[in-house]
């Protein structure tokens, strides 16, 4: 409030407080410009979000700095993230609850090939994953195939049913989508009857691709095929609601684009999935061996 609505001059004001008028205008003038710059922020953050419903905010930091640089808006990663909690813009994680992977069958199991395995260019290792989202009256199942080093989603595809048929549409859309002939790939997935199946086999043994499965029910044997799993789902499927399988394509078919060509990575030097994908751009490892720490705790507890 400005001294004049106080009932008291200018002069008494800034008398009683020890500081000069200028200190004091100065003052006045700051708060109104970071209220400006604020809402500024505010708003471009919430168009970033109509894309982007649930983006971290590491990577919110990341593709909003060209639109400070353009208002010439100092404003640091701390000072943003404590904006966003003060306009309840922050996200939740929520946890997966429904189990789409059947493994106790009869066919056959393949071993893990990828343990010790880090990919250094694109089409190397695929990994394979199904999840769910729900719908009016059920749920609807959700295929994906991604590139484990560009993080990039190569192939996907909705069903209404866990059929064998539909995670071979996900698989028929990557290898359409990439050319592999000649080239060393690892399809890595989890135990479920839908890798396992003779028609899902068959085809990657037509195109030359080595089959890879995990060796436990842990969700990190399988690890990057679960992270993009929950981004999709969580950062922009679960904020709206569905009727039937027709309306989650449409938004599967954004989000996927939006994932592919707008998402950077922290795995990926901040890069796109389909800048690193098309350009095969060296990456940063970021990520953490989880299935060495795992080993390395089960042999500590064994001592």
């Amino acid at each position: 409030m400005k001294a004049e609505q106080k009932g008291i001059s200018l002069f008494q004001f800034c008398w009683l407080f020890g500081i000069s008028r200028q200190a004091y205008y100065q003052h006045y003038w700051y708060y109104e410009e970071y209220n400006l710059e604020a809402e500024l922020v505010l708003q471009e953050i919430r168009y970033i979000r109509r894309l982007n419903p649930a983006i971290g905010c590491r990577k919110l930091n990341v593709l909003i700095q060209p639109f400070l640089l353009e208002h010439q808006i100092k404003m640091g990663r701390d000072s943003l993230f404590d904006l966003m909690a003060a306009h309840k813009l922050l996200v939740r994680k929520r946890k997966r609850k429904i189990q789409t992977t059947y493994s106790k069958h009869w066919l056959r199991k393949y071993t893990n090939l990828i343990k010790d395995v880090i990919p250094s260019s694109v089409n190397e290792i695929w990994v394979a994953d199904i999840t769910y989202l729900k719908i009016e009256n059920g749920n609807v199942y959700i295929s994906f195939i991604t590139d484990a080093y560009s993080k990039k989603i190569v192939g996907y595809y909705v069903a209404e049913t866990l059929e064998s048929k539909n995670t071979i549409n996900a698989l028929k859309m990557a290898l359409t989508n990439n050319k592999i002939t000649g080239q060393k790939l690892i399809h890595h997935s989890d135990r479920g009857v839908q890798y396992c199946c003779e028609d899902y086999v068959k085809l990657l043994q037509d195109y030359g691709i080595m089959i890879s499965m995990t060796e436990t029910g842990d969700p990190l044997d399988n690890a990057i095929a679960e992270r993009v799993n929950g981004i999709i789902k969580e950062e922009y499927l679960n904020h709206y609601k569905y009727n039937n399988k027709k309306e989650v394509e449409k938004k599967l078919n954004q989000a996927v684009q939006q994932y592919n060509n707008y998402r950077t990575h922290l795995s990926c030097n901040m890069l796109t999935p389909s800048n690193v994908h098309q350009n095969n751009l060296p990456t940063q490892k970021l990520w953490k061996n989880y299935y060495k720490q795992k080993t390395k705790f089960v042999n500590v507890s064994q001592d």
